[in-house]
């Protein structure tokens, strides 16, 4: 069965991961997010994505981390999803602007307590003593807050991908894949197929 160029393919992404999530893959929403610098120095991580909408869709980092570095002075990006279980893949690309803080206050909020504390101490990317010291800093922490609510810190937060393009790729007999690039021309797609 070809891929539906009529749907959304934010929406395709989202059932597609919706049905990873049924066959019990790990992490389903395991997406590898590749930033680069002013200067176009690419690098790339897997961080999971936490939300998908109309527009695109949304992680969470320290700003201050290498990637949110990154961010903050190139705004363009590109994430890929796999599921080697369902054998399917989603390629998205566009540019980021960070979530609103009522957004990452939510998101922090509901996160486990061992995470939140986490956030808190760990400087991300940068060079530390070593990992005792950050976990001795995380129980220190912990003692200091018991019993209160964990405010999120400044420098931890959302970011929000605005989809540019995004093509959807599903395995298909003697490598003949079906491949649906989508670009998004005002507040619709444009979908074509392209060759594997």
């Amino acid at each position: 069965m070809q891929l539906d160029t009529d749907k959304s393919p934010l929406r395709t992404l989202e059932a597609w991961m919706a049905d990873a999530r049924a066959l019990g893959v790990k992490d389903p929403d395991a997406m590898a997010l590749a930033t680069a610098t002013s200067a176009g120095l690419p690098s790339a991580r897997i961080v999971l994505c936490r939300a998908i909408d109309d527009d695109g869709i949304r992680f969470f980092t320290n700003y201050e981390s290498r990637k949110g570095r990154e961010l903050e002075a190139n705004a363009r990006v590109a994430a890929v999803f796999h599921w080697r279980e369902l054998e399917r893949q989603v390629r998205v690309e566009g540019e980021v602007s960070r979530s609103s803080s009522a957004v990452s206050d939510a998101y922090f909020a509901q996160r486990a307590r061992g995470s939140q504390l986490a956030a808190r101490v760990s400087p991300q990317s940068q060079p530390i003593d070593s990992l005792e010291d950050l976990l001795a800093r995380q129980a220190a922490l912990d003692t200091e807050l018991r019993g209160r609510i964990i405010e999120r810190p400044v420098h931890w937060g959302g970011f929000d991908i605005r989809a540019t393009a995004v093509e959807l790729w599903r395995s298909g007999v003697s490598r003949l894949h079906d491949c649906v690039r989508y670009e998004r021309r005002g507040a619709g797609w444009v979908a074509t197929r392209r060759g594997p």
